[in-house]
């Protein structure tokens, strides 16, 4: 628990990940107390944990930012980058809290909402180049024109996490291949049944 909020991880050796977490909130605290109290008044908990689709994600049912412990792990993530990551899902938070949806239509514009936050932390930093030059370019491609925000290729991106996650886990090709091949045919069998089911009404 720090300050208030609930810092966990899923690790066997969780101290690294949350010392990295709890650090990169104190310096939000320091630069940017107001995005700090945000995230306190956000959040309730931040899970270090492997995360399939994307560096972090905000998960509504536990209104909890999930960060993905290889990334926090990495050398080359800063703390500066893991602070600007929560103000981001935090934001998610307060956004549906006020009732706006994650629907494909308008997921541009909260991805950019969320992104502009993060500027404005990012702009009270002292040598955060590396970190705004990100942000700009995120913030660039927050347009309805961009096809990575529709369902489908949110679903193909989320696909490609869950193979990179069981190969990072150390599972066997083979059984990634064979529980991808299980999962398209009980798809398809559902399609099939209802397809049936709708031809004999």
């Amino acid at each position: 628990m720090t300050d208030g909020l609930w810092i966990g991880s899923s690790h066997g050796d969780p101290e690294p990940a949350l010392q990295r977490v709890e650090a990169a909130l104190k310096l939000m605290e320091h630069f940017a107390p107001l995005h700090y109290r945000r995230v306190k008044s956000s959040l309730s908990r931040i899970w270090v944990t492997l995360v399939p689709h994307g560096a972090g994600c905000y998960l509504h049912s536990l209104n909890v930012c999930l960060l993905d412990e290889r990334v926090i792990a990495s050398e080359t993530t800063t703390l500066e980058w893991i602070a600007s990551a929560i103000i981001h899902e935090a934001t998610h938070a307060r956004l549906e809290k006020r009732g706006i949806r994650y629907d494909e239509s308008v997921r541009y514009r909260i991805e950019r909402s969320c992104a502009r936050r993060e500027l404005d932390f990012a702009l009270r930093l002292p040598d955060a180049d590396a970190l705004l030059e990100e942000i700009k370019w995120r913030l660039e491609r927050c347009n309805e024109e961009n096809a990575s925000f529709t369902d489908q290729k949110m679903w193909e991106g989320i696909e490609q996490g869950n193979e990179d996650m069981l190969r990072h886990l150390g599972t066997p090709e083979w059984v990634i291949s064979s529980v991808f091949k299980a999962r398209d045919l009980v798809v398809w069998l559902r399609r099939f049944t209802r397809r049936i089911a709708g031809a004999s009404l």
